[in-house]
């Protein structure tokens, strides 16, 4: 599927247009997180919930979303984030003063040594549920790799999002029903779980825990997306590096590098996070049995799960 995928978005994107101003790129990030008619938070709502840390800028408490039902998902139980290993002395105290017990990083080895072991308070413990980024993405990733390296993301398909989000409904199976059953334990609560920026991996099993929950999918999507504002500033001097890599490479001003497939990468959009919900319905039919025939979870854990987090 990614070869298809590739080698159908390769030419559209081949031509160079103009660069998108760091104004207007800015812009992408409001318009992509910008909420329905129908959703249930606001943007000062949803910035409340973020914990203001140095060294990551995606932690953020899961809970305080509404039901379908009427039920509200119990705040100061479950965190998610991205990378723990940047976290300054303060960070940690902050961290401390959460209370969290557990903390499950979802990094495989390689990515642990390259960046790190986590930085948490003392006392805390810390359990590894790895989930392999390359796995079901054999295919493009060596590509991925160049273009981090480069700045050319030509061959790069703006597809690529949801094709991840995708994969991970099967290849991160074991690891989110540890997540599940580690939550449902009092005594590992409250909980942080990441990857390294707290998107695809942390992002897809967040809204299946909030979906399994009963939070309506338009909300579960809005908590997806707003890892764009909370990650903004790192990701717009993300998207800047690589166009200037890019230029260089191809001998050119950074205004004339077509950046298109840079930001779709980096620049989060809805429709990504949808693929994993796409995905599970085609597979499973509805979430519910993704929960049992697919995690392996039993009825009495499902409603334990919910007992845990629901008020």
């Amino acid at each position: 599927m990614i070869n298809e995928m590739k080698n159908s978005s390769h030419n559209r994107f081949h031509r160079r247009h103009t660069v998108v101003p760091a104004c207007l790129l800015a812009g992408l990030f409001f318009a992509a997180c910008k909420p329905s008619e129908d959703g249930v938070q606001d943007v000062e709502d949803r910035l409340d919930r973020r914990v203001e840390l140095v060294g990551e800028p995606n932690f953020r408490d899961l809970g305080g979303y509404r039901t379908a039902d009427g039920r509200t998902v119990k705040t100061g139980i479950v965190y998610r984030s991205g990378k723990l290993s940047k976290l300054t002395d303060e960070d940690v105290g902050k961290v401390g003063e959460l209370g969290v017990r557990t903390v499950i990083s979802f990094l495989a080895p390689n990515e642990v040594e390259h960046d790190g072991a986590d930085r948490v308070p003392d006392g805390v413990m810390e359990v590894s549920l790895p989930i392999d980024p390359r796995a079901g993405l054999e295919g493009i990733l060596e590509e991925l790799i160049h273009a981090r390296k480069t700045g050319d993301f030509s061959k790069i398909p703006v597809e690529v999002n949801p094709e991840i989000h995708r994969v991970l409904v099967s290849e991160a199976r074991e690891a989110y029903a540890g997540l599940f059953r580690k939550i449902i334990e009092d005594e590992k609560r409250p909980i942080v779980f990441h990857c390294s920026h707290g998107v695809h991996r942390t992002g897809t099993a967040a809204a299946i825990l909030l979906s399994a929950l009963g939070v309506p999918w338009e909300t579960v999507r809005e908590d997806y997306l707003l890892s764009n504002e909370y990650r903004k500033e790192e990701v717009l001097k993300r998207v800047e590096q690589l166009r200037d890599l890019a230029a260089e490479a191809e001998g050119v001003e950074p205004e004339e590098v077509d950046t298109t497939n840079i930001e779709a990468f980096y620049v989060l959009e809805g429709g990504y996070i949808d693929a994993s919900l796409d995905e599970i319905l085609k597979e499973y039919g509805t979430m519910d049995d993704y929960l049992r025939k697919g995690l392996g979870l039993s009825g009495k854990e499902i409603e334990a799960l919910r007992a845990a987090l629901l008020d």
